[in-house]
């Protein structure tokens, strides 16, 4: 694990649900130093202890819009701070409503938080990535990526955007020492769901979509899982 000192991760979305998750799964697992973003410093704050209490990790936090690019590019990491190595793309936001229901700005918010998020963080940081040996960009897409999703088009368009983002990334990267991989995650265990009827207990374990990421850092710089799908066993959960 000594190595993985001199290299981050940089985790977005990580302050509640499945990001957290994930930084965990680093914080337990790997000696990473850990860049993790979200909007809400009180939340990212509490994430930072509970990963504290788990891993001695180096950690650092940054409460910022990933899906504005001028927030972004005010990032400053400490002389200290490693550069990244990996980037988790897990910003995101989800809207249950009919397209004919849905506005002009809830399309766009759609956008910008599923996509643009991804988009800014890696091309802030893609240089950094490409300096280093068997670097790793995971987005988080969605299984709505892949196929319609009934009462949430424009989260489904908009994950749609960001699979195809991630494809053609790959296609970029493909002579250079980073891969890319999609994860499409079907209904999941997070925030998204609170005040829903959903039964949470039939949704995918943040856990084990946390140690997919994981299992992913570790392959050898010969292979690159390009796109997974993931979903519940039993199909999906209703009444969702």
């Amino acid at each position: 694990m000594t190595d993985q000192i001199n290299h981050s991760v940089v985790i977005t979305g990580a302050s509640r649900g499945i990001g957290r998750r994930i930084a965990q799964a680093f914080a337990r697992e790997t000696d990473y130093a850990l860049l993790l973003i979200a909007r809400t410093k009180s939340d990212l704050k509490d994430t930072q202890t509970i990963c504290h209490n788990i891993g001695d990790n180096y950690f650092i936090t940054a409460a910022l819009d990933a899906a504005d690019p001028k927030a972004v590019q005010k990032l400053k990491l400490p002389e200290d701070f490693p550069p990244p190595k990996i980037i988790i793309n897990n910003a995101g936001s989800f809207l249950l409503k009919p397209l004919q229901k849905t506005t002009h700005e809830e399309f766009t918010q759609q956008i910008q938080a599923n996509l643009y998020s991804a988009v800014n963080i890696t091309k802030f940081f893609l240089d950094n990535l490409k300096s280093k040996p068997n670097a790793l960009v995971v987005n988080i897409c969605s299984a709505g990526a892949v196929e319609g999703l009934k009462d949430s088009g424009a989260y489904s368009a908009s994950k749609h955007a960001l699979l195809g983002y991630t494809r053609s990334l790959r296609q970029e990267l493909m002579e250079t020492e980073v891969g890319v991989t999609a994860i499409n995650l079907g209904q999941t265990q997070s925030t998204s769901w609170e005040g829903s009827l959903i039964d949470r207990d039939l949704l995918i374990d943040p856990d084990d979509v946390a140690n997919i990421v994981l299992n992913l850092t570790q392959l050898s710089s010969r292979t690159v899982v390009e796109e997974i799908l993931v979903k519940p066993q039993h199909g999906r959960v209703p009444p969702m």
